[in-house]
Order: C-alpha cells, then structure tokens, then sequence
C-alpha cells in the first residue's frame, strides 16, 4: 500500500466525532471518521495519523505535545500523500471564538483579554506565515516523492452581515478577519513551499454552525460525545475528505 500520513490540529483530527480512533491517546481528540481516515478507505491508502487537538506549529515541526514527538518525525520518506491541517491554534481562532462565548466578567480576565485584543491577534497573523512556509518546506525535504497538500479550515462563522447567533459582534468581525488571514497565510505557504493546497474554508461558506446544512459546529460546552464547539462535524469531515479525494484523482 501507498503511505499517508496526515498531519494537523483538531481540525484534522475531530474530536467529539464518535467513535474514537482505535489505539489513539484520547487527548488526542483522534476520530475512526476524520477526513484523514475517510480519504485513506476512499484511496486505498495505509493511514498513519498523528494528528492531535491543541496541535500548534511548533508541536508539527519541534516540540513535544503532551509526551508525543513532534509529528513531522513520522515521516520517514516513504510517503506517497502528507496532508496538513495547521495554524489556527498560533493565532488562537478557536480559542477567540471559545472566549467570546462567555459571559462579559469572564471576557475581562487577562487570559481571555488576550485572545479578544485585535492588536494581539494581528501580530499572531504576521507570525503565523513563515510558521506555516517552514512547515512546508520541512515536510517537503522529508517526503520529497509526495504530494504534500495544506488544507485549510473550514468556515465557523456566517458571512459579513449575518448574526452569528448571541455571539458579540465585535468579536466575530474579529474571527472573521483572523480567519481569512489564515486562510492566506495558508495559501501563501503552499505556493512558496511547492505544496498543494485544498480550500475547505472556501468550500464550506454556506455551511457555517447556522447554515441549514452546517458542516461545523457553533457555540456549546466541549462535551467527549458530540463534535467539539467550532469544530468540523460528520458531514464536514465527509466534506472536506471529498475535496482531498478529488484533488488527488480519487472520490471519497
């Protein structure tokens, strides 16, 4: 069989998504239905996915993450297919949109705080696109016989001019902005580093957590049974596996 491994954040890995992946740290938020495994049954590919919630792009290229390695030591070479989901966690996008569904007292905590100040996320941003191009250009000097290919995140948000359910406006024209400069960065690492990209975030405009058929999840409580809040459920890691599928040839 050829080799995929799938690299990547929650956004990759599903948690909430059930059933688990069998044999993967339950930290790891790792679902049996990720686009990684469902792309991998649609391709007839042998699956390593070391894809891992909190993920950032420092735990890809060179920290430790809860005791795992790095995840670009996986790759040994041999692949055929890497994907890569990453980023959002440099620039805190989940994390924001988490902390804008508190309560205001809470949003005044300096941890909180932090993540809602535009001025913070605007230098995440700036320094989330070399992150990204080095992740590129690390993976593709290790797999240099595979198709690498970025993908970015899928949309959490309605468009400009759409309420975002009770979410506070301010704070969603934020997660836009840090959205669709994640989305660039995204794009712009690929085409310096020779990779492949696949717009999930644009595919999935009209399948926002208030779409009349989401491909995400909106606000709530992280609960181990049910897709994490602003995260990619079933039909959204159905999606995007598709869109993987079809740029390598393949339908998933």
């Amino acid at each position: 069989m050829n080799r995929y491994v799938a690299l990547g954040s929650s956004m990759a890995a599903g948690p909430g998504i059930r059933p688990l992946a069998a044999g993967a740290p339950r930290v790891a938020g790792r679902s049996a239905r990720n686009y990684p495994r469902l792309v991998a049954h649609a391709l007839g590919l042998d699956l390593v996915d070391v894809t891992f919630s909190g993920a950032t792009t420092a735990h890809l290229l060179s920290e430790r993450q809860l005791g795992v390695p790095p995840q670009i030591e996986t790759l040994d070479g041999s692949e055929t297919l890497v994907t890569i989901t990453i980023g959002g966690n440099d620039v805190g996008y989940v994390p924001l949109l988490m902390g804008a569904t508190l309560p205001g007292l809470f949003r005044r905590l300096p941890a909180v705080a932090e993540l809602l100040d535009p001025g913070l996320r605007e230098q995440a941003l700036s320094e989330v696109e070399p992150a990204l191009q080095a992740v590129g250009a690390a993976v593709r000097s290790r797999s240099p016989r595979a198709r690498v290919i970025f993908v970015d995140y899928l949309t959490l948000l309605p468009p400009a001019g759409e309420r975002a359910g009770r979410l506070p406006e301010d704070v969603v024209h934020l997660a836009r902005h840090v959205a669709d400069g994640l989305q660039r960065c995204t794009a712009a690492a690929a085409a310096t580093t020779g990779c492949e990209l696949v717009r999930a975030g644009v595919a999935s405009r009209e399948h926002h957590p208030w779409s009349a058929q989401p491909w995400t999840v909106g606000p709530g409580l992280p609960l181990p049974w049910r897709p994490w809040p602003f995260h990619p459920n079933a039909a959204g890691m159905a999606a995007v596996a598709g869109l993987v599928a079809m740029s390598c040839g393949g339908r998933a």
